[in-house]
């Protein structure tokens, strides 16, 4: 391999990296945390006091409790009503429902 062709190929090479390394913060910008939305077990992180973080809720729609979800939909994720007949919806905060007792 000719010393043009080698640095023609690690040139490649970094500019792949930094490519990639650019898309990756846009990716991360398109989410956003929702709270009250995963099952139980099934949360990215945050689920209150004495929790690990990802996979520790243990209720499900658990309101301290959130996911990544694509910006803007959070409170159009589709959820069960509450046990009253009210709305469940996600929340861009923590909520005080469906709470582990």
């Amino acid at each position: 391999m000719s010393k043009t062709s080698k640095s023609f190929a690690v040139a490649s090479a970094v500019a792949a990296a930094l490519t990639a390394a650019a898309t990756m913060p846009a990716a991360a910008a398109t989410k956003e945390k929702c709270y009250g939305v995963s099952l139980a077990g099934q949360n990215d992180c945050a689920a209150g006091p004495g929790t690990t973080c990802a996979g520790s809720s243990t209720v499900d729609y658990q309101g301290n409790a959130w996911t990544l979800v694509d910006a803007g939909t959070c409170a159009d994720v589709e959820l069960p009503d509450l046990a009253d007949g009210t709305k469940r919806t996600g929340s861009l905060e923590a909520l005080e429902r469906d709470l582990p007792a």
